[in-house]
């Protein structure tokens, strides 16, 4: 029984970066001989066990066989017999197939390190083609390695799994785990890049795929601004609101920004129910579509149209997804390549300054003087508006206009 650094581990301390997640891989043992070691055991499609310490994963050399298409399709093995050269020839690209042992020897029989050297990314073998999600991973660690480029072979095989219809067998989860989890790397137009050459993003993301050509103007404004809102280390989001702001103009002329609401949510709503979207990114990202224009207008609105966009928003309720809305606004304005450093919020200023001062108002102060007064329902909402208008309308030296 020995047991192996593998990995992202390893991969990562040859490069001086700092490791986070450490992957262990044993080989000469079996599931028995892990319960006698007092190992845990977790994993349901093939052997992995918790260390009784560390509670690190550890998990048996094991090799595969596809039988299906898509992700699930595989069959695992696992036995003593199993070599740690096996284990890693499964592994997806050569700087992830290396091995280390407890006295620091490195394993690397795919040529990683070579690669690493060159800055590649490259599949160890043509078992690479049996899983579809590895076509995210690659595009996801383009993001990461922002230096690195995909080998052509690498590249010229995912084309080929694309034309396969290999990706069309994807299910949702992984989907928005590869993408989410590329948007939050440090370049992340470049997961977008690589999935367009490959012909990739058309078939999952066809709504953002459409305009995205390299060199192209609207890949440059978009990528710009995705990459802008990494820079600025924005949540996720952000994120995702940011990627996905164009969608809010399929279909609406210049002339037809009443339609908005109604008309922009069709395709943003379709690619949120496909790869089934978490709330809170689809909601920010709903926000962007539906009211970033009128964020944009805020700095030439009066009062009463401020507060009545911080209402759209449900800025009282929920204050930091209204943060968050405008956020995504900054980084889709910075598109200018001079904004990022003289105007980088020059939208959202007013309007952060009017939700402050309504903020304050005491809302149940109001809505006691206007009981008292005799309102009722929603008149008590209309006063409470009302207070808030003036509030703001005062700070910004306005008149109330309501």
């Amino acid at each position: 029984m020995k047991v192996w650094k593998v990995g992202g581990a390893v991969r990562d301390a040859l490069l001086g970066r700092p490791v986070s997640d450490t992957d262990w891989v044993v080989t000469g043992a079996t599931p028995d001989d892990m319960l006698a070691a007092s190992y845990t055991p977790v994993g349901r499609d093939f052997p992995v066990f918790l260390h009784p310490i560390t509670k690190q994963e550890y998990a048996l050399a094991r090799t595969e066989r596809k039988t299906a298409p898509g992700y699930h399709g595989f069959v695992f093995h696992t036995d003593p017999g199993v070599t740690l050269e096996e284990d890693l020839l499964r592994r997806d690209l050569t700087i992830n197939a290396m091995a280390q042992d407890e006295v620091g020897r490195i394993t690397d029989p795919c040529g990683g390190q070579r690669d690493l050297d060159a800055k590649l990314l490259r599949h160890v073998s043509p078992a690479f083609a049996e899983d579809p999600v590895r076509i995210l991973r690659v595009a996801r660690f383009a993001a990461r390695f922002s230096d690195f480029e995909v080998a052509p072979e690498t590249q010229a095989l995912m084309r080929e799994m694309v034309r396969a219809g290999e990706v069309d067998a994807l299910v949702a989860e992984r989907v928005w785990q590869e993408l989410s989890r590329g948007l939050m790397e440090v370049q992340p137009s470049r997961m977008f890049d690589v999935l367009h050459d490959c012909g990739a993003l058309t078939r999952l993301l066809p709504e953002i795929g459409a305009d995205w050509r390299p060199g192209g103007p609207d890949r440059m404004a978009l990528g710009h601004a995705v990459d802008t809102a990494a820079r600025r280390g924005a949540p996720l989001a952000v994120r995702f609101a940011v990627l996905t702001h164009r969608l809010g103009e399929i279909g609406l002329g210049k002339h037809d920004q009443s339609q908005r609401t109604d008309a922009a949510s069709s395709p943003l709503r379709s690619l949120c129910e496909r790869w089934r979207i978490p709330s809170d990114c689809r909601e920010v990202a709903e926000g962007v579509a539906r009211e970033r224009t009128a964020i944009q207008r805020s700095a030439t609105m009066n009062a009463a149209e401020l507060v009545c966009l911080l209402d759209r928003c449900d800025a009282w309720r929920r204050p930091e997804r209204f943060e968050h809305l405008l956020m995504a606004c900054d980084c889709i304005e910075s598109t200018d390549r001079f904004s990022e450093t003289r105007g980088r919020d020059r939208v959202p200023t007013r309007l952060r300054e009017a939700w402050a001062q309504a903020a304050a108002v005491d809302v149940g102060d109001a809505a006691q003087q206007a009981a008292m007064l005799g309102l009722r329902g929603p008149d008590i909402g209309a006063a409470v508006h009302a207070a808030r208008v003036h509030a703001v309308a005062d700070n910004l030296d306005d008149e109330p206009n309501d």
